[in-house]
């Protein structure tokens, strides 16, 4: 190597990293005359670019079916060279699909709620017929009353379905101003999320992997399956119905709950100085 070249490579690396070369080439164990060696290698942008451009054309393509378009193009060149440039140009990570996250309102203590219908937790609870068909029920809790205002249980729900039960109530007694929920695949579809929107409710999503930031629809969930779910043989999805609604109003309006003074959860409520519409829904509950 020319002597000028030599010097040049030595000042930009003491411009860029505050070090000889001598010392970057003996701290990275790599000898000098390896890194004043000018590349031989034939030029392949014309080759990188043409991969490039057939990935993006066809993105179900590997880089074996690329390779075999390129050599009826004419291009001599093996399999192997074809999946170093592909894998150079990051194209493989096409091919990884990630889920979309959904991210809580609110990051840290999740504040508490002060009001009736301000805050709701949603979650699943599975089951089965005496036949063996497995069901699903949809349950809803007011974080502050802790009230049950909706137990629907279903053969199976999608995004849509949830959205639908959710407005045959909230068309009656009014929309909460938030729900909180997990990652399930019913709560982060585009259809609960169009009617949240129009709805103007906000989903809360907890972290994944982390039930304790939806706690009270969990501790809801262990009662409801200790003191319904496990005494009652569902024989039909409407006996289920049935048994479900009958708890559901045992549950708001007899039953007394310990973290709220021994109070019903419909007591509470009236006695927590709640707004007119509320009582008005709360005594429809």
């Amino acid at each position: 190597m020319r002597p000028a070249r030599r010097r040049e490579l030595s000042e930009w690396i003491r411009d860029h990293y505050g070090v000889s070369v001598e010392r970057a080439c003996a701290l990275g164990q790599y000898s000098r005359s390896a890194y004043y060696r000018r590349s031989r290698a034939r030029d392949q942008s014309a080759l990188r670019a043409r991969i490039r451009e057939l990935a993006l054309a066809r993105p179900r393509f590997g880089y074996l079916r690329i390779h075999v378009l390129l050599r009826r193009e004419g291009w001599p060149v093996n399999h192997k060279r074809v999946h170093r440039l592909y894998c150079l140009e990051g194209l493989q990570l096409r091919r990884r699909v990630r889920r979309r996250k959904h991210c809580a309102l609110h990051r840290g203590p999740v504040p508490v709620a002060t009001g009736a219908h301000e805050r709701w937790s949603m979650d699943f609870v599975h089951d089965q017929l005496l036949d063996g068909r497995a069901i699903r029920v949809l349950t809803v809790v007011d974080q502050w009353s802790r009230q049950c205002p909706l137990l629907e249980p279903r053969s199976s729900f999608s995004g849509q379905a949830v959205a639908e039960v959710l407005e045959r109530w909230v068309a009656v007694h009014g929309a909460p101003r938030s729900i909180t929920c997990d990652h399930g695949t019913e709560f982060t579809s585009r259809a609960l999320e169009d009617w949240a929107w129009r709805r103007g409710v906000k989903l809360d999503f907890t972290r994944p992997g982390k039930p304790t930031d939806n706690g009270h629809i969990e501790s809801f969930n262990g009662r409801f399956r200790d003191e319904c779910l496990n005494v009652n043989q569902f024989y039909t999805l409407d006996h289920a119905r049935a048994c479900c609604e009958a708890w559901r109003r045992d549950y708001n309006q007899l039953r007394p709950h310990s973290a709220l003074g021994h109070l019903t959860p419909s007591e509470y409520a009236r006695d927590g100085q709640a707004t007119p519409t509320q009582e008005g829904a709360i005594s429809q509950l």
